[in-house]
């Protein structure tokens, strides 16, 4: 196995290059999702986080694997593990994508390390996005993804990212997230994103361990960025970090939080418990 692993750092520097007309009827999936009054439109600037609804992979359907996701091996490294976590990402916004136009993105494998983990070894193999617009550059991120192996047998133990952080003292505001089955299919289509522990309650369940479907990352990040943006409202963001602690649940009603920090906003999602699965940091301008 070790071996096998180490034969994936030769994807390092592979690329990918997707092109595309980024209209705004996929965006306006994502609005009536954040429950947003105003319908985006085709000549509108892209809010920070509307442009993860494009530039996905559109494989055929023989070449989806088990979890749901493309097969690997194309772009993504073929690692045999088979569990997939996505542990986060950091972004740089040079200028908004404006919805109607054509778009461009390009994606990069920049790193695969080795590590291992308290149930064995880890796999993160991280991901350079360039995003670019008719007027240039618009979006630089890193992608973290994480792949480990299934949960020990016979455990009780919940599958975690990272282990939870201890709750932040305090923060300047907050709202309660109640996801639920209808949420996280409606996200996984506005995004493309076949992974089926977000809507497979028996795969996600029975061959992945967890004890429900599981929130989305980059929609739990969208929740953090939106509380910043809207307790900021004359700011305008020009980078944010998000990590991933612990993994929220679909049957389980959650918050996010954050203050703000000099020219930025610290946020957190915490789970039921009061517990940290998730942080974020935005910087405005």
């Amino acid at each position: 196995m070790t071996d096998d692993l180490e034969a994936l750092k030769a994807w390092v520097g592979k690329t990918e290059i997707f092109e595309e007309r980024v209209s705004a009827g996929r965006v306006q999936g994502l609005a009536a999702l954040l429950d947003k009054p105003d319908i985006p439109r085709d000549g509108d600037l892209m809010r920070p986080m509307d442009h993860w609804c494009f530039f996905k992979p559109r494989v055929r359907q023989s070449e989806i694997g088990p979890d749901g996701h493309p097969k690997r091996g194309d772009f993504m490294p073929p690692v045999p593990l088979p569990r997939r976590v996505f542990g986060g990402f950091r972004a740089v916004y040079h200028q908004p994508l404006r919805l109607g136009e054509m778009a461009r993105k390009e994606a990069k494998i920049i790193a695969v390390a080795i590590k291992q983990g308290r149930d064995g070894p880890l796999v993160i193999c991280t991901v350079s996005n360039r995003f670019s617009g008719e007027n240039g550059l618009a979006i630089e991120e890193e992608h973290d993804f994480i792949y480990r192996g299934d949960p020990p047998a016979k455990t009780t133990k919940t599958p975690e990212t990272k282990p939870s952080a201890a709750p932040p003292p305090a923060f300047d505001y907050s709202q309660v997230i109640t996801p639920d089955p209808v949420m996280l299919f409606r996200y996984s289509a506005c995004t493309f994103n076949g992974h089926r522990i977000h809507y497979d309650y028996k795969y996600v369940t029975e061959v992945e361990g967890y004890p429900g479907l599981i929130v989305h990352g980059p929609l739990i990040a969208t929740f953090l960025m939106e509380l910043a943006m809207g307790n900021n409202p004359d700011k305008t963001p020009t980078g944010y970090t998000f990590q991933a602690r612990a993994p929220l649940f679909g049957h389980e009603t959650f918050t996010v939080a954050g203050k703000t920090i000099g020219d930025g906003c610290e946020t957190w999602s915490l789970r039921p418990d009061g517990q940290v699965s998730a942080t974020g940091v935005v910087k405005f301008q």
